[in-house]
């Protein structure tokens, strides 16, 4: 029997697929290691359902919205965003980068501010909401950030000990996720969780990668400098209408989107953030011409 269904996660080289109703223990045809694909949670699938106790087979991997590598998912549509506002403190470069590589991808991102008790997050979510980006504060917007989660296939990321197992832990408390305090000696949270798996709440499914941190998701993403506007979403109504063509919105006179930074229209950080990002791919770009 053939059905279609979806992959909740691999180990091992064996895959769970939620399809029918069921979950089905399933290995990929050898067509796949061939092609050098590697089926990844969030795939869309075909499988052959054996009988009498046949090996399970993916059949068919249909075609992706999108993929991260870090961590390895497959067609996430919204990107959970965490950042806490202190232990570990925030970090608004890092923060932004996350969100202009979803944005790259076509991914909606959103933030997610823990950890409210510990202090005001009002700086960080008035900047994250006049940019238009979903931004919720925590503990206070659990009945709201479940709304969020329905119909979509999200992700969670941000740095170790943020809270992103705790906070999916109090959207559902049947999950049950591992969580890990904080080591002091450290200063960032233990990993406890070695694989991605999808878990259905809220209507709809989420990856929960505790220990995944902002890093790890950065690794090997990068955005060509001249894409980098089109990847702050604030950005985009001022974008073509500067004085120059040419305009890099970084100390260009006639600048509309430095104009919108001056009368509070776009937020100083996300600007600052911009700027930092624009400079590193200009630099990433001047160092692979010199090597080539």
């Amino acid at each position: 029997m053939q059905c279609d269904g979806l992959i909740l996660k691999g180990i091992g080289g064996f895959y769970y697929v939620e399809a029918a109703g069921e979950t089905f223990e399933c290995r990929a045809r050898g067509i796949f290691r061939k092609e050098k694909i590697t089926p990844l949670p969030g795939d869309r699938v075909t499988i052959n359902a054996a009988e009498n106790g046949a090996e399970n087979t993916i059949e068919v991997i249909h075609e992706r919205k999108s993929v991260i590598r870090r961590p390895p998912v497959a067609n996430i549509d919204r990107i959970f965003i965490v950042v806490s506002v202190r232990e570990p403190s925030p970090n608004l470069l890092l923060t932004d980068r996350m969100i202009a590589i979803a944005e790259d991808k076509g991914i909606e991102p959103a933030v997610v501010i823990t950890k409210t008790d510990l202090g005001d997050p009002s700086y960080m979510a008035g900047a994250y909401r006049l940019a238009g980006i979903i931004t919720l504060c925590m503990p206070d917007n659990a009945d709201e950030l479940r709304c969020e989660l329905a119909g979509h296939i999200s992700a969670f990321a941000g740095n170790s000990g943020v809270g992103k197992s705790t906070l999916l832990n109090r959207v559902d408390e049947s999950l049950r996720i591992d969580t890990a305090e904080i080591s002091k000696k450290l200063g960032r949270g233990r990993h406890t969780t070695r694989h991605v798996e999808l878990y259905g709440t809220a209507g709809g499914y989420v990856a929960d990668t505790p220990g995944f941190s902002s890093l790890e998701f950065l690794k090997d993403e990068f955005i060509p400098k001249e894409n980098l506007q089109f990847c702050f979403r604030e950005f985009l109504p001022y974008v073509g209408k500067c004085r120059f063509s040419t305009c890099a919105h970084v100390a260009d006179s006639g600048c509309k989107i430095r104009e919108a930074v001056g009368n509070g229209t776009i937020a100083r950080s996300r600007h600052a953030s911009y700027i930092a990002l624009y400079n590193e791919a200009k630099a990433q770009e001047r160092m692979y011409s010199q090597t080539t």
